[in-house]
Formats: C-alpha cells, sequence, structure tokens
C-alpha cells in the first residue's frame, strides 16, 4: 500500500527520490517544513545569531538542492540525517568565517552575562563533537513534535485537550476534570492512552529514518 502523501519525516528514501526533482514544489516544501526548525536551533545554540542563523537555513538549504541531483542513498555509507549534519556544519564554519578578527573583539565587552560567559566564547567548534551532540538533540526533539502533531490530527479532540492541560500545561488532574466536565479517571486514562500513541508514533517515525 503506497504511504499517503501527508507522511512525516523523518526523511524517507521516497522522499529524498522526490526532490531530484526541482519542479516538485509540494515535496521541497514538505522538506523545508521539516528541517528548517533543526538547523536554525542547532545553529543558534552553537552559538550564531539569530539572522546568522537564518542564513545558516537558507544557504543549507541552496547546499541541499544543488546536491540532491547528484545525491545517492546508500544507507551502508551513512544516513541521510549525518549527510545533512554535514551540509549544517559547513554553513555554520562558513558564518563564523565570515565574522573575522573584528567581531570577537567588538562582542567581547558588550555580551557578557551575569556569569561573565562572553558571546564568542559560547560559540561551539562546528567540527568537534559537540556540534553533533546538539544536532542529535535537536533531532530527537523535532521527531517529537512530529509525533505529537501527528497524534493530534487524528484524536478525538478533547481527548487531546485533556492530554494538553494535564502534560504540556501541567493543570492538576482535579483542575483539567472541573474545566472540561470529565472524571478525573477520565484525565488520567486519556493522558496515559495519548502519552502511548505519541511513544508509538516515535518509535514509527524513527524506524522510517534513512
Amino acid at each position: 500500500m503506497a504511504e499517503p502523501m501527508d507522511e512525516l519525516i523523518p526523511t524517507r528514501a521516497t522522499l529524498i527520490q522526490r526532490l531530484k526533482n526541482w519542479q516538485d514544489q509540494s515535496s521541497w516544501q514538505d522538506f523545508f517544513d521539516t528541517y528548517w526548525k533543526l538547523i536554525y536551533g542547532v545553529a543558534r545554540q552553537g552559538g550564531l545569531t539569530e539572522p546568522e542563523a537564518e542564513d545558516v537555513v537558507q544557504e543549507t538549504m541552496i547546499s541541499v538542492a544543488k546536491h540532491m541531483p547528484t545525491f545517492k542513498y546508500d544507507p551502508a555509507i551513512g544516513s541521510f540525517k549525518t549527510w545533512l549534519l554535514n551540509m549544517t556544519r559547513w554553513r555554520i564554519t562558513d558564518q563564523l568565517r565570515k565574522r573575522g578578527p573584528a567581531f570577537a573583539a567588538s562582542h567581547s565587552a558588550a555580551d557578557d552575562t551575569a556569569t561573565g560567559t562572553r558571546t564568542v566564547e559560547r560559540v561551539i567548534d562546528p567540527a568537534s563533537r559537540d556540534l553533533e551532540g546538539l544536532w542529535d538533540a535537536e533531532w530527537e526533539k523535532n521527531l517529537l513534535v512530529v509525533a505529537v502533531a501527528k497524534v493530534k490530527r487524528r484524536l478525538d479532540p478533547q481527548k487531546y485537550q485533556i492530554f494538553d492541560l494535564y502534560v504540556n500545561k501541567a493543570w492538576p488532574p482535579e483542575k483539567v476534570a472541573a474545566a472540561l466536565g470529565v472524571s478525573v479517571d477520565q484525565v488520567y486514562l486519556a493522558k496515559h492512552r495519548t502519552t502511548e500513541l505519541i511513544k508509538a508514533e516515535v518509535k514509527r517515525l524513527e524506524q522510517k529514518m534513512v
């Protein structure tokens, strides 16, 4: 059975194949919508400014587009996740090179924080494993966001609202029950079932990673 067109990534080999067609705007939009926050978040946590991180997103997407026509996915060689990390790593390196020594000098005193740590000292070496750690953490966070969004789309609205109020907004179960006109037991049950659905969705998406 063919996968539905709205199937969200972690990236499937089928999507990678569609990206080879520059005219497939729908697939490219899917790719951008799924990955821009991941790339942006890693760039920001790596020490780049907001404009620099935005440039990293743009330049990474351009690089992917340029390389995609000749890209061949071979799981025996490496994952797409690692390939995209390297594309992002190089663009972060480019941004740091653009700063030059003048940037470090101008920010050495102005960007002192309450703890005395300066912006230039918080920059992570793009070649280090620290960046890989950031990438893995943001990847997992992105995966969870995707899983929650997919579960929310197919779940009864009230059950998701119970989960949202109880888990995300940390309301006491009694308050949730009173606000939505349900029993406390129903709050616990909705939370448990929704959590299990999200866990299952995360596992399913992980199995589709390439």
